[in-house]
Formats: C-alpha cells, structure tokens, sequence
C-alpha cells in the first residue's frame, strides 16, 4: 500500500505574524550535499538489494527493494527534508507515469526513439527505463541523494535493459550506443553538472553570442511537486534543460499535497504565470488509494 508523503507543517492561509498570504511554514533545511556525476561502478554491493515484478505498460518491469535504515539510518521515514527527498520509495505517480508514456507511444503521440531524456527525482527511475527500452539515445537519471542512485535506480537499470550489464559498468555508454548516466544534487546547481542542460559557462558561443541548442527532448518527473519551496526551483530547473520549440515535460504527482501546500495545481499556476509553456492533462487517476493523481503535458505555445 502507497502512503502519503508526510507532512513538514500545516499549511497556514495566514502567518503567525499577519503579513502572509497563503504562506507555507517550512522548517530551515541543512546545506545540501554536493552535485556530482554518479557512475555505475559505484554501486553500493553492501548494501541489501531485492528484487520483484511489476506489470506497467505492457511491459513487466523488475523494481528493487532497500532498506532505508540500511542506506540512510532511518527507519520508518519517507521523506526527511534536506537529508533524504523519498528516493528509495516507489512512489505511485512513477507507476502512473509509466502507464501514461506507454498509452502516449502506443497512441502515436510520443516516441523516444533517438531522444535526449532526464528523469528529474527518478528514485526507482521506472520512467526512465521506459525511455531506454523504447529506444531513447541518451537518458540521463537525476536524484537529490546519491545514495539513492548508488543503492537502487543504478543496479534496477542494470536489471531491467541488458545492453547495461556487467562488465559494462565502467563506462557511460551500452554496447547499443545507448548513453545512460547518473547525477546527484539539488535542483539549483544540478544544471552545472547535466550535460544537456542550459549553462552559460560551458553553452555560450562566445563567437556568435548565441546559446548551443543541445538540450533534453523530453524530461519525466513524478512525485517532485510536493514542496512548495522547491517549485520555483523545479520549474526554472526545466527552463534550462528543455530544447526550445520541441521539447516536451511529462509530469506525474498528487492534485494537492493536503499538510504540505504542494501538488500539480499548485506547480501549474507558476508555468501558467510564466506564460511559456501550455499544460495539457493526458491521465487522471482517482482510484481511492490516495488523493487525486494526474499526469500532465508541458509543451511550448
């Protein structure tokens, strides 16, 4: 069964001091760790990693299980702001957005086939490995600890696309050509880091003065709009990596975040006040099991 993320405080319509308006009172969060390329020979073997099957999409999926008390030396936590984002969990909206891309593809809508793709917060990376198994040239899996990639969303590619077995965990590339690399670090500075991403030290042309249009095609995300703090770091995050005019965002995650203030809503009215991308809803699932789930489509106007 899938639990809520929990809460960090009640969501105030008004601050204690009077002066904010629909305010969220989150706690001062620790420096957060370093950004830095993950690479498949780092996995963690000491660690206890099991495996099991998941149907999504047509496609049967082998998901890892860890401990969290094993990684992080914390028991029964989903989320602890700052130190760990709820990486080892399976959260539903990764299994919701899975669906959703394989109805997209098998629609005609969509297709990976030779696309630069990021998975921003991938956790488990489902959503990702559907990318690699679709036939994507370049997936590149972000998550705020690097832990989580070590001890879980590296060895769950490593059982789920062949091309990425053993001996082949020195190296970025599978013997298909496929590039499928790992970084680590939180959403203000990853983009320094992400190969693809816009940054002005390393894109600008100091000859022509114009930008290198060499960004992500299609970005995935599920479960990453629950803080409110964070969105506005999400969001311009996204500006950076997306390709201009063609790139797309599928987004997965709760309608509203009841106790924490985020949700899909809430995320939608920065995009819509920033006026550069349309939104459009490709799924909605209320099956009862939690709140709302949606999965959305960010395009260019």
């Amino acid at each position: 069964m899938e639990y809520e993320k929990p809460s960090f405080e009640p969501f105030r319509l008004f601050s204690s001091s009077g002066s904010g308006f629909l305010e969220q009172s989150e706690p001062p969060l620790p420096p957060p760790p370093p950004c830095v390329e993950v690479l498949p020979s780092e996995i963690l073997p000491s660690v206890k990693y099991t495996v099991e099957p998941v149907e999504l999409g047509g496609l049967t999926f082998l998901k890892g299980r860890v401990s969290t008390q094993e990684v992080f030396t914390l028991s029964n936590s989903d989320l602890v702001p700052g130190k760990y984002e709820g990486g080892l969990k399976l959260w539903e909206g990764s299994l919701d957005l899975v669906k959703a891309l394989s109805s997209e593809v098998q629609n005609g809508h969509l297709s990976f086939t030779g696309k630069r793709v990021l998975e921003l917060g991938c956790g488990h990376g489902l959503p990702g490995i559907f990318a690699c198994l679709k036939g994507a040239a370049a997936i590149h899996f972000q998550d705020f600890n690097a832990e989580v990639l070590q001890c879980l969303t590296i060895p769950n590619v490593n059982s789920n696309v062949p091309s990425f077995q053993p001996p082949a965990l020195q190296v970025t590339k599978c013997d298909v050509g496929m590039e499928i690399r790992f970084f680590a670090g939180n959403w203000r500075e990853i983009h320094k880091l992400l190969p693809y991403a816009q940054n002005i030290e390393k894109d600008f042309n100091v000859s022509t003065g114009k930008s290198l249009d060499a960004q992500y095609d299609i970005i995935l995300m599920a479960e990453t709009v629950y803080s409110i703090s964070a969105l506005p770091h999400l969001y311009e995050l996204i500006k950076k990596c997306i390709t201009p005019s063609h790139g797309v965002v599928y987004m997965a995650a709760k309608k509203h975040y009841f106790g924490v203030g985020g949700g899909t809503r809430r995320f939608l009215s920065i995009v819509e006040k920033d006026g550069v991308l349309a939104s459009s809803m490709v799924a909605e699932v209320a099956d009862g099991s939690s709140n709302v789930r949606e999965v959305w489509k960010l395009s260019f106007k």
